[in-house]
């Protein structure tokens, strides 16, 4: 079934006569479109993009199924212009993405009721496709290569923002069109912060350094997480990086369709908690992944949807010791029918950089 259907069962649900969408994530998925001006609105028997000139040829490329229209004035009035035509006297709006002022915009030129509707497209986006999995393996085989290459640049007195900015040149040169959040580089007691953004703190000899990284490879985001060991680390770190390798592999082992997310997130959190550690895994075992680096569904503790096939996530456990340092591991995951399938495969044993 296209997209377009989907989205219409989706309305129909909801009662919705139309759809106004805003989100640029969301108007590329069911158009195609890449570029960063327009929207798109939707109807239960027609379906509209509406962009200025800048972007006109680019939409005729790329966007099918969709009546194509430039506005000149502000988009707002051609947006009214068209809903007119299609004799509707509601529509709903994507009501986490549309400010206020832009929504108080809509209201002044609509003629039409604006009705606020929450994550239609994103409840689609949740099972991915053949071609979105075929693109997010890839992201993933440049995430495992990105790994292997900067493991030779980790050394003691080299800065992590110097290690960041090395993966992030080479997932470039991989096809990647840019990170996809600011990487990660934690060494030594900065590893004990679970975002601890690569600073111009220089690696020493006996610590751990956690790196968080992934990039956009055609709209798509790769996540990865490895911790590996500057020399010889002491017996608690080492304790540390096996309790979460072992939590990981856990949660990798168990997740399938059927299961809730918070019965997920206990496969990891459980064997933290049994080792004592449990009150320093302080985040959800993993997210959902795509389009948006983080997307539903989360896997919390505190969510009670059910997992199904064709659903991308993380899995990511973690202990952070403040004062002493930190260990995460992380793989994606694509659910099957018979359990799951890793899609990053880069080495989770202990590594040992050399200190040389």
């Amino acid at each position: 079934m296209k997209r377009l259907e989907k989205l219409r069962q989706q309305m129909k649900q909801e009662e919705l006569e139309g759809l106004l969408i805003t989100s640029s994530i969301n108007q590329r998925y069911m158009t195609g479109f890449t570029g960063t001006a327009g929207v798109v609105v939707v109807t239960q028997n027609k379906a509209v993009f509406i962009t200025d000139f800048r972007y006109m040829e680019q939409a005729h490329q790329q966007v099918t199924d969709f009546e194509i229209i430039e506005h000149q004035g502000p988009i707002q009035k051609t947006v009214d212009e068209w809903v007119k035509a299609q004799a509707i006297s509601s529509i709903g709006f994507e009501k986490n993405d549309l400010t206020y002022g832009q929504y108080e915009l809509y209201k002044q030129a609509l003629s039409v009721q604006l009705v606020p509707s929450d994550g239609l497209i994103e409840k689609i986006r949740l099972i991915k496709d053949p071609a979105e999995l075929d693109i997010l393996k890839e992201a993933c085989k440049i995430g495992d290569k990105a790994f292997e290459h900067i493991l030779s640049y980790i050394k003691p007195g080299v800065k992590e923002i110097d290690i960041a900015n090395e993966l992030e040149f080479f997932m470039r040169r991989q096809g990647m069109t840019s990170s996809s959040f600011d990487t990660i580089v934690a060494s030594g007691y900065r590893s004990a912060l679970p975002h601890g953004v690569a600073s111009d703190k220089q690696i020493q000899s006996g610590e751990l350094v956690t790196l968080d990284f992934g990039g956009w490879y055609h709209g798509y985001s790769s996540d990865m997480t490895r911790t590996v060991a500057v020399g010889e680390i002491s017996e608690e770190l080492t304790a540390i990086y096996h309790i979460v390798l072992d939590a990981q592999m856990k949660g990798v082992a168990g997740i399938k369709p059927g299961i809730t997310a918070a019965e997920a997130d206990a496969l990891t959190r459980d064997h933290i908690k049994e080792k004592g550690y449990g009150d320093y895994f302080g985040h959800s075992t993993g997210h959902g992944l795509g389009m948006d680096v983080h997307e539903a569904p989360a896997l919390s503790f505190r969510s009670d949807a059910v997992l199904a096939e064709g659903m991308v996530v993380t899995v990511e456990p973690g202990i952070y010791v403040p004062q002493v340092g930190g260990c995460r591991i992380e793989d994606d995951i694509v659910l099957t029918a018979e359990g799951n399938q890793r899609l990053s495969h880069a080495p989770k044993e202990l590594i040992y950089v050399p200190n040389d």
